[in-house]
């Protein structure tokens, strides 16, 4: 008997446990924002995404995950290179600019991707994975989907620059280079290429890190 009340107890202190980063998760989710389009990230998207495409050949066709895609600036690259394209964003307002924009994108949460395992050839995930507050778990989750030899890029920004991006309240894992490189490489993945993005504002030169890998 003491056995079986201890099962009880158990699962009722998980459901507690669940209950509880359900919530945090909800918290979480309202701090997000629209992502507008902004002339300096979707000049750096076109620049980024053309320079991954000279060093990576990605047939028509190949299935590609916009990861936190914001109102579609993206999706409407992939679409003209004929791709098919999936974006992902948790904020309702994103989801409803895109589908009205004839785009195929869900409201999900990064970490927790509703897709089967290797079902894409290339993830996108510019400005995103910063707003996780589980990076290494997410980074899996990309594994997980991504087909074996597939490619990741990911985009982020550099703490400590003039614009501070770690004192943004939506921002949770803002790292340094290696610190990236090591969760990076720790879910899987080889690293093919690094960029040390300089962005020139009114207020100085601000900065972002990309790299390019591939799933083992």
């Amino acid at each position: 008997m003491a056995k079986r009340q201890d099962v009880i107890s158990s699962e009722k202190l998980d459901n507690q446990e669940f209950q509880k980063f359900k919530v945090f998760l909800e918290k979480v989710k309202k701090e997000t924002y629209p992502e507008k389009e902004s002339g300096i990230h979707s000049t750096i998207t076109r620049k980024t995404l053309d320079m991954f495409l000279k060093k990576n050949l990605l047939p028509e066709n190949s299935k590609v995950l916009d990861v936190g895609c914001g109102q579609g600036v993206a999706l409407e690259l992939f679409k003209k290179e004929i791709f098919s394209a999936i974006g992902i964003t948790l904020n309702s307002e994103d989801v409803s600019v895109c589908r009205q924009k004839g785009y195929e994108v869900y409201e999900m949460d990064q970490s927790f991707l509703n897709f089967n395992n290797e079902e894409f050839d290339f993830i996108w995930c510019r400005h995103c994975l910063e707003h996780s507050v589980f990076p290494y778990f997410t980074l899996s989750e990309f594994f997980r989907v991504l087909k074996r030899k597939g490619y990741l890029y990911i985009e982020v920004p550099a703490p400590d620059t003039i614009c501070n991006h770690q004192k943004n309240r939506n921002h949770y894992s803002v790292f340094g280079k290696s610190m990236w490189a090591e969760l990076i490489e720790r879910s899987g993945f080889d690293i093919l290429d690094f960029m040390d993005i300089k962005v020139p504002l009114k207020t100085g030169i601000d900065h972002y890190l990309a790299f390019i890998q591939q799933k083992r």
